[in-house]
């Protein structure tokens, strides 16, 4: 590669310009050189510093590698450009995308970009196996939901993501639901419930960068990112205040869930429940190799406060208690994850009791597979023994978790999965359980299969 990416770069040198030049840092770079000026505005900004910190070699090829250092100085800088300087920097960022990743400036640096507006989004394609459980005298499953049924669906999401200035921004996401190939003629799949907004907030960033305010509609995971996000969290209403720096990390959030298990229309026990609201905090701690890349601990907790409708009448239901702990460990090329959450039952038994349910999740996984990079992978194994929830007869995971709702509640169960990424921005994955097992003595589900390609653009 010649220098055009040099030149492009000394073509915007407002950047770091100052009234007066620092001396020439280079040798075989002639006063009277037509290059002269831009080479030493480069220089002096720190973008470029030559080979040998000696010689600028102008006629010498550069490697991508070295271009993308250009870049991510030339961005560090970008509060003294232009906005006609601004865009060619943006330009060449998302060029040297791969290779700015490589050198540590993260895709959501990139995208602190002012005046940057950028559609992403992914599309799947998904299998479903579910096998029959037990079965009756009769050779019927005693649950007719786990009897055997194969599926296939699809799902695209589109998120537009704008970066006001340099501390807010604002996404708005738009999804289909999981739509059935086999039927698109039903009301599932309907024109009227197909799409809808999962994503519509604002994000500001303040307080020297650690202090985050966001508002409106986001995804949220109990227990944060890390944790193995057990109970259902998409599409949820409310404001969340987070501070963190590369040690520590403190959560605090209030709002509505839109979906799930407590999330809509739901029923037990002839009562009627409507959406419940929560509140919520977290704290999190960061080490052997900080926020992004280390290991982590947490705990969390969420008061969950549901609201139903009892033969017309409104009635004030306890709250339901979650406590939950977690710990994220990076030994090499693995990653070891324990998950305990324990829930305080709202529904009151005939004796006058309240049964809590604790759920105990284990996870090892090995490697690490990048949507980034094309043959990167993972494997994994997990171990999962969930109580009976009675409010809504099950947990049920977010948009990252795969189990369906007969091996979340109620079971003893184990589960492994690949994760391959065939091309860039390509990956396929496929998920197994095996050895499930209901507690208490009841029907044993089915086992479940699953497998789906993922496409991110």
């Amino acid at each position: 590669m010649k220098t055009k990416v040099l030149a492009a770069l000394a073509a915007t040198m407002a950047v770091g310009a100052t009234c007066a030049f620092a001396a020439n840092p280079f040798v075989d770079v002639p006063s009277d050189s037509w290059a002269y000026k831009s080479v030493v505005e480069l220089a002096d900004a720190g973008i470029i510093q030559g080979v040998d910190g000696q010689y600028f070699q102008g006629n010498r090829n550069i490697t991508r590698y070295e271009a993308a250092e250009m870049v991510a100085k030339a961005m560090a800088h970008m509060d003294k450009a232009s906005v006609e300087q601004r865009a060619l920097i943006n330009k060449l960022a998302d060029e040297y995308a791969d290779e700015l990743n490589n050198l540590g400036v993260r895709v959501s640096a990139l995208e602190n970009r002012v005046g940057n507006v950028k559609l992403t989004g992914d599309a799947r394609i998904r299998y479903i196996h579910q096998s029959e459980g037990d079965k009756d005298k009769a050779g019927e499953p005693v649950n007719a939901a786990t009897k055997n049924d194969d599926s296939w669906s699809y799902r695209v999401r589109v998120r537009a993501n704008a970066q006001v200035n340099d501390r807010t921004k604002v996404t708005y996401g738009v999804s289909t639901n999981d739509i059935s190939f086999a039927d698109n003629s039903t009301a599932s799949n309907s024109d009227d419930n197909n799409i809808s907004t999962d994503l519509a907030n604002v994000d500001y960033n303040f307080g020297g960068n650690n202090w985050d305010l966001m508002v409106g509609r986001y995804e949220y995971i109990m227990g944060g990112p890390r944790a193995y996000g057990f109970f259902y969290g998409d599409t949820f209403d409310g404001a969340q205040l987070k501070y963190q720096n590369d040690k520590f990390a403190a959560t605090a959030g209030y709002g509505k869930f839109k979906e799930g298990p407590i999330g809509g229309a739901w029923t037990v026990n002839d009562t009627n429940y409507a959406s419940a609201k929560t509140a919520y905090g977290e704290l999190e701690g960061f080490f052997g190799g900080g926020r992004m890349a280390g290991s982590a601990v947490g705990v969390y907790y969420n008061n969950i406060m549901p609201k139903a409708e009892l033969l017309g009448n409104d009635i004030a239901l306890d709250n339901i208690d979650v406590w939950g702990a977690y710990a994220s460990v990076n030994f090499g090329k693995w990653n070891a994850l324990a998950n305990y959450e324990t829930y305080r039952d709202a529904i009151v038994n005939g004796n006058g009791s309240k049964d809590n349910a604790d759920v105990w999740v284990g996870k090892l996984t090995y490697g690490a597979a990048n949507f980034a990079t094309p043959k990167s992978w993972d494997a994994w194994v997990e171990y999962l023994n969930a109580d009976q929830f009675d409010i809504a007869g099950t947990f049920l995971g977010s948009t990252n978790g795969w189990r369906n709702d007969s091996l979340t509640s109620n079971v003893k169960s184990w589960g492994v999965g690949v994760d391959y990424t065939f091309a860039k921005n390509a990956q396929f994955q496929v998920m197994q359980s095996f050895a499930t097992s209901a507690k208490d003595g009841n029907a044993d589900p089915g086992e479940e299969t699953r497998a789906q390609f993922v496409f991110v653009f």
